[in-house]
This record gives C-alpha cells, sequence and structure tokens, in this order.
C-alpha cells in the first residue's frame, strides 16, 4: 500500500519565511507519528501570470500543478503570514480555484505567523471558517507564532522554532492530524474497491 500523501502549501511571499518554517515543522512532526510522502509548496511556485488568472483553464502549469496536489492529497497543511488580519491576497486566490467536493472531508492542519500577538486568532477568525466553507475537517489544535518565537540560526538568514508553547502546540496538532490520516485512507480505498456482489 502507498503511503498517504500530505501538502504543505504556504502563502507567504518571500523566501526563507517564517511561515514555512512553522508548517515544515509540523509536517515534521507528522512523519514522526506516521509514514507519509510530504510535499510542499509555497504560493510563489504558482508562477508569473498566476495573480490575473480568473479561471482555472488559465491557470499557468506551475499554478495548476499546485491545485492538483492539493486536491489529491490525503491531508493537508496550511500556513500563511498574517497581514492585516488575513490570509495574504495571493493564498486566498489560488485557494479560489480549489474544487470544494475534493477537500470535503479532508484533514487539514491550520498554521500562522505575524508579528505579534494580536493576530494570533487569525486562525479561528479566517482560516478555519475558509476550509469550513469546503467541509475540510480541520484539526482542533491551530498553531499561531509571532516573531518572538524564532530564533535566527548561526548564518542569520534560517529562523529555527525555540518557544517551548509552540513546540507543544505542534505536538498536538501533529497527533491529531496523524490519528485522522489512516481513516482518511480507509474510506479512500473502501469508495475504491468494487463492491462484491451477493449471493
Amino acid at each position: 500500500m502507498s503511503r498517504p500523501s500530505v501538502v504543505i502549501f504556504c502563502g507567504n511571499l518571500r523566501r526563507p519565511s517564517r511561515s514555512r518554517v512553522l508548517a515544515e515543522a509540523l509536517g515534521a512532526e507528522v512523519g514522526r507519528r506516521v509514514p507519509v510522502d510530504l510535499k510542499v509548496y509555497d504560493v510563489l511556485d504558482a508562477g508569473p501570470g498566476f495573480g490575473s488568472a480568473l479561471t482555472r483553464s488559465d491557470l499557468p502549469l506551475p499554478a495548476a500543478r499546485i491545485i492538483d496536489g492539493i486536491e489529491s492529497a490525503d491531508a493537508l497543511i496550511v500556513g500563511t503570514p498574517v497581514y492585516k488580519g488575513a490570509y495574504t491576497g495571493l493564498f486566498k486566490h489560488l485557494i479560489d480555484f480549489v474544487d470544494p467536493g475534493r477537500l470535503a472531508g479532508k484533514p487539514v492542519a491550520l498554521t500562522a505567523t505575524g508579528g505579534g500577538l494580536r493576530h494570533a486568532l487569525m486562525v479561528e477568525h479566517a482560516l478555519r471558517p475558509l476550509f469550513g466553507f469546503f467541509a475540510a475537517l480541520t484539526v482542533p489544535t491551530a498553531v499561531y507564532a509571532s516573531e518572538a518565537d524564532f530564533t535566527a540560526s548561526g548564518d542569520g538568514v534560517r529562523q529555527i522554532l525555540t518557544d517551548a508553547c509552540i513546540l507543544a502546540r505542534l505536538a498536538g496538532a501533529a497527533d491529531e492530524l496523524s490519528r485522522l490520516i489512516p481513516k482518511r485512507m480507509g474510506v479512500t480505498e473502501a469508495v475504491a474497491r468494487p463492491a462484491q456482489a451477493v449471493r
């Protein structure tokens, strides 16, 4: 049996980014609990011309591949920086192309980063309702981290999560997502198997 696929999608507008570090840290925690195939996409990977696309057929190939990855994944880890109390515009623009039926019942873990604590409820007030529209199964524990929760690495470029409370929340979210992935796989396989004739 193939390993379940987990896609990380980040709405960050630059690299390196704290939002990607946070989402990847959650992906690593999930990988310690369940063998998964992990793929990571940034909104930057959507390619030139993505922002002007009005229909799915207008999408450049890199953006179409991200959409396909999100729709076909067994579970998602979503991350975004917070700007003016919400997710980034290009993050929402890409999500707008996702077929709602392809996310129904899909396990999703939510993460976000921002400049301070006043943005912390964005995951509850913006991200969770967004994926609620898709009828996705968002895990109870969302993870928000601010600048103070990171420390610069030795090279001065990468950021490292150091806050014990954030690390504990990551572990909790990973536990929740990991418990849902095998169930999701079971549902997928049951649907894929042809029904046996009744004798």
